[in-house]
Order: structure tokens, then C-alpha cells, then sequence
């Protein structure tokens, strides 16, 4: 109901009985302000305003005295609690995370028991623990929220695997590790680097770190990553998550082959790192030129989570941060080096930028009479060239063009001229 303006909602007091395979009360009635208190999730949330004595009444006699101690406790035993409702365990975990209290001994102890895991993946639907867990990586504490989920051993059964795979000894314990060390960066490198998804989807891909390599086969025989599997079949949450965690994952494997040349002393050479055949006759005049095409194609893929899979890669170069020799500030500065160093390149928001020459400019150029994959071939050839010459001119670009053009097609007629028929007799008679 809207009373000046507000929504209220009217409930009755009630009390509930629940079935052994469910969380949903196949009983609703009637009850009593105790009743209704004592089927509640926490203390702390079984506390009740009274209107007309203007007074709070705490019928579990002890939720003010939980919320003064910064206490997590459950109204009736833990166990029964989360056995009608397994969805509490998590409930209880968010909060004692987001306003920092402690989870009672006892509540700990039935939240680890092996019938309430079983009961939450058998009662739970997917859906509701995506809910949660995004709510708890969304919070304000989701390290401390994930560092219960994984003391309680429930990180598994909440990000579950795909039967194919299986999770290594501590590898759950790394992943918080990971969500640690990048919650510590952010807040040195500082918050307004990101957004506040960029900084979500940037804790769910530091946590799944050690899973970043695991595959699993599809019924098509195709790796598919694992990661994957968590977001849309453990969690239900969006394909777009899944997708850019998977592609931060891959971009931050590149970055860790140009790291090394954007911050002082870098020990890799730009030579090492491989552009690729088919960019071989593109011209690069120097190191800082060919450095500027493999970074902008590098975000030209990420877009605006480049910073992001640049603060992962810092996770693991020089060394991984679970080496035991995490400094924070250190890492920061890397950070802000890289990307002082990309920002120097000209290059953010580099996939803002529109070619030189659109697809019919290059057909007109090339004097070809249909487009297809061989005007896709040179769109990519003249972003390279491009990228490599950020002051060059559109005419300067379609004589390049041009000439490139006209040398491949010189290069192909005279091999196939090689491997002719005539040829290869002639190969032959030599031969005899």
C-alpha cells in the first residue's frame, strides 16, 4: 500500500512448517509475535517495532543483545533453522560480512555439517545462490564473505564444477587469496579507476584465477572453460558475466607479454612477442610502433575492461602474489606505470576510433568487385597500419594500400607460375 508516497507492506504474524525436500512452507498460519519471531532467519532480524509504544520487542530475548555484541546467531537451534531453509547459511554469511559481526560457534558448526550442504544444493535453486553470492561480491566485505564461505567448506558446493572437472587441494583458499590481494590494490590504486561493475566482474575473475586454465569437453568434443560452467549453470547468472570474466582471463595472458616493456627495466624484448603472419607486411619503423599495434589490438578486445585486465595480470608479474611476497604498494605502482605507459601510446579508448578508409573505400582502392573475407582481411591489415602510424593520412593509407596489394598479387601469381603444370614437368625431366 502507498501511504504519502511510501510503499508498506502489511503482513500477519505467522508460523510455518516445512517439507524435508524443500524451502518452501507447505504450512502458513496464523501465530503469535513470538512464533513469528522464532521462524526467522537471525536474531538480529526478529526484532519488532511497536507503533503504539513506540518501543522495539525483541521476542527471542536476545537480538538486541546480538546487535550490540555484533553477534550472528540463529532464534532456534542452527541446524533445524537451516535445515528447513539451507538459503539462511548464506544469509547469515552476508551479513555477518557486511556489518562485520562474528558467526556464532554453533551456527558455524551446523553450516559445515554435510546435511546442510546437502540440503542447499538439493533445495536451493541456482538462481537464489547467484543472488547471494553477487549480493556478498557486490557488498562491502566480499573478501570476508568468501573467507567464511571457504572456512565453512562450502566454496564448492556453492561454485560448483562440472563433473568433468575437479577442484585441486587449497585451490579454494587461492581463489580468496586472489579476491584479497585485488580488493587490496583497488583500494590503493583507488576507486574511481573503476566502475562499479568493472569492480565486481574484477573480483569474480581474480577469484577464479586457478581455474582460469581448466577445461571441460561440450557434447561436440569442445573446450569449453570452466569458469564458464560456474557462471551459467552454478550461479545462473548473466552469459555477458561469463563472457567478459573469460576474456579478461585471456587478455591478462597477453598483457603479461607487454608488461615487461610498459614499466622501468622490463626484461622481454618486442621481438619475442609475435604479431601474427598476417600483419607481416604491415610497416613497423620501430619498437615504440609495433608495441602500439599489439597493445591497441589487445583493447580493441577488452574495451573498457582493459584497466581491469591489466590490474590482473599484475597479480602474477613479476610473481604470482601467492608466492607469500605481496606488496601491495609495489604492485600499485606497476599498475600505474602500465598504465601511464598505455595512456602515452595514445591508446585509450582506442576502439572508439573509426578507420582511415571504410570497407567500400578499400573494395575502390584494391579494384576489387566484391567484398568478403578478403575485405575483412585488409579492414585488419589497415588498423594495424593505423595503430602503427597514429599520424598518417587517409591518402597515405590507400597508397599503402595500394602497394601492398599490388606486391601480394605479384607474389602469388609468380608462385603460382612456379607450381605450374609446365613447371612441374620440367621439375620432372631434370629429375630423370
Amino acid at each position: 500500500m502507498r501511504i504519502f508516497n511510501i510503499w508498506v507492506d502489511f503482513v500477519n504474524l505467522r508460523c510455518e512448517e516445512y517439507s524435508d525436500d524443500s524451502r518452501i512452507p507447505t504450512m502458513q498460519k496464523y501465530g503469535t509475535p513470538e512464533q513469528d519471531a522464532l521462524r526467522r532467519d537471525l536474531t538480529i532480524n526478529s526484532l519488532f517495532y511497536n507503533i503504539n509504544t513506540k518501543s522495539v520487542e525483541d521476542w527471542t530475548n536476545r537480538g538486541i543483545e546480538d546487535l550490540k555484541c555484533g553477534k550472528i546467531v540463529t532464534p532456534l537451534p542452527p541446524k533445524d533453522t537451516f535445515m528447513e531453509d539451507p538459503l539462511r547459511v548464506l544469509r547469515a554469511i552476508r551479513f555477518a560480512a557486511r556489518f562485520r559481526f562474528i558467526l556464532d560457534e554453533q551456527l558455524k558448526e551446523a553450516a559445515a555439517c554435510d546435511e546442510v550442504k546437502a540440503a542447499l544444493s538439493a533445495k536451493i535453486s541456482r538462481e537464489r545462490i547467484g543472488a547471494e553470492i553477487d549480493l556478498m561480491i557486490s557488498g562491502n566485505q566480499p573478501v570476508q564473505a568468501m573467507t567464511y564461505i571457504c572456512d565453512l567448506k562450502l566454496f564448492w558446493v556453492v561454485f560448483s564444477l562440472h563433473p568433468q572437472c575437479e577442484p585441486s587441494e587449497g585451490c579454494d583458499s587461492d581463489c580468496v587469496t586472489y579476491l584479497d590481494c585485488t580488493w587490496n590494490l583497488i583500494q590503493l590504486v583507488g576507486h574511481s579507476t573503476f566502475n562499479d561493475e568493472q569492480r565486481r566482474l574484477s573480483f569474480y575473475a581474480a577469484m577464479f584465477l586457478p581455474l582460469r586454465k581448466t577445461m571441460y569437453k561440450d557434447r561436440k568434443a569442445k573446450d569449453i572453460p570452466v569458469v564458464n560452467y560456474i557462471f551459467r549453470d552454478s550461479l545462473k547468472q548473466r552469459v555477458s558475466d561469463a563472457e567478459t570474466v573469460v576474456n579478461l582471463h585471456n587478455a591478462l595472458e597477453k598483457f603479461l607479454s607487454l608488461l615487461p616493456h610498459f614499466v622501468p627495466k622490463g626484461d622481454a624484448k618486442l621481438a619475442e612477442v609475435d604479431l601474427g603472419r598476417e600483419y607481416v607486411d604491415v610497416p613497423l619503423t620501430s619498437e615504440e610502433s609495433k608495441l602500439r599495434v599489439l597493445t591497441g589490438f589487445l583493447l580493441r578486445e577488452i574495451k573498457d575492461f582493459w584497466r581491469v585486465a591489466l590490474l590482473m595480470s599484475i597479480l602474477l608479474y613479476p610473481t604470482d602474489v601467492l608466492n607469500k611476497n605481496f606488496k601491495p604498494e609495489d604492485r600499485r605502482a606497476l599498475f600505474v606505470e602500465a598504465e601511464k605507459a598505455i595512456n602515452n601510446l595514445g591508446l585509450d579508448r582506442v576502439w572508439d576510433g573509426k578507420p582511415l578508409l571504410n570497407g567500400k573505400e578499400i573494395m575502390d582502392a584494391l579494384q576489387l568487385k566484391s567484398g568478403g573475407p578478403v575485405v575483412s582481411k585488409w579492414q585488419r591489415k589497415l588498423l594495424a597500419w593505423q595503430l602503427a602510424h597514429p599520424s598518417g593520412t587517409a591518402e597515405e593509407c590507400r597508397e599503402w594500400l595500394k602497394e601492398t596489394h599490388s606486391s601480394s598479387t605479384r607474389s602469388a601469381g609468380y608462385m603460382e607460375e612456379l607450381n605450374g603444370p609446365n613447371n612441374k614437368k620440367s621439375k620432372t625431366e631434370d629429375c630423370n
